[in-house]
């Protein structure tokens, strides 16, 4: 077992980091060498099989990342934008594969993230299911094919407790569809509408965001036009379906050499 590649999960504690431990502990295919935690969160100097109410298993959580990464073959983090800038940073200095599903990045961090990959492997996705990323091809597949008679609407749903709207998928799927149609998504992203907003304008890529409940994700892409509509849809049900991408990448990430992938590189796709 110990020339199994060894994984480190940041952000323990959390849903996905939860998730992710119990993925890696379930795999044959890597060892889990180390979980981190914030300074001064409960957790730490504790094992993490206890922390999360099962049998220990031997790791104890850690506020200590430089030394958990520099014995580690891949980092997978799935925290906050800043931490994620650091976890970066450290991942590149012990030459660790970091796979990143953090959302709400803005270019000032992507800049520091293309930075550390020039050191190191980093898989970035704003969503590691196989089902969203087949949906992002057949939107821009879509897209392409139809004119600006149709509009396009991305619909997205998440649980009470995501912080950042729209989420890190729309924004693929948002990304794909303006590709699709040879336009940057910044010029023509409505992103936002209140009041009296006008027509809408068209060619323009809308985005709507539902939060409530334990709504996992699930993500519509509407292709309207006068009499006919085309809905592309997935539905996730269980975060597993992103633990085991996250997986899947960090496991590819290990042949490959310093530089920024995706989940379409490990997809092959």
């Amino acid at each position: 077992m110990t020339n199994l590649p060894g994984i480190v999960i940041t952000g323990a504690s959390g849903r996905m980091g939860q998730m992710l431990i119990k993925t890696v502990q379930d795999s044959d295919k890597a060892r889990l060498v180390g979980v981190v935690e914030r300074p001064g969160h409960d957790w730490i100097g504790r094992d993490v099989g206890t922390c999360m109410g099962g049998a220990a298993v031997g790791v104890a959580v850690s506020d200590d990342p430089l030394e958990l990464f520099a014995h580690a073959q891949a980092v997978i983090d799935f925290t906050s934008p800043a931490a994620t800038v650091g976890f970066a940073a450290l991942a590149a200095q012990a030459r660790a594969v970091h796979v990143i599903g953090t959302t709400g990045l803005s270019d000032e961090d992507l800049l520091k993230i293309n930075a550390a990959a020039r050191h190191a492997p980093i898989i970035r996705a704003g969503n590691m299911s196989l089902g969203v990323n087949l949906l992002v091809q057949l939107t821009k597949t879509v897209a392409a094919a139809l004119d600006e008679d149709f509009d396009i609407e991305v619909i997205e749903a998440h649980h009470n407790k995501k912080v950042d709207a729209p989420s890190g998928t729309a924004l693929m799927l948002g990304e794909a569809a303006a590709e699709g149609r040879g336009v940057s998504l910044d010029n023509v992203a409505d992103r936002g509408r209140d009041g009296i907003t006008g027509a809408r304008e068209q060619g323009h890529i809308g985005f709507s965001a539902i939060r409530g409940g334990d709504i996992v994700g699930e993500h519509d892409v509407l292709f309207a036009a006068a009499g006919e509509r085309i809905v592309l849809r997935h539905v996730a049900t269980d975060r597993a379906i992103f633990a085991r991408g996250a997986l899947k990448a960090a496991l590819w990430g290990q042949a490959q050499g310093p530089g920024e992938y995706d989940m379409m590189d490990v997809l092959g796709l």
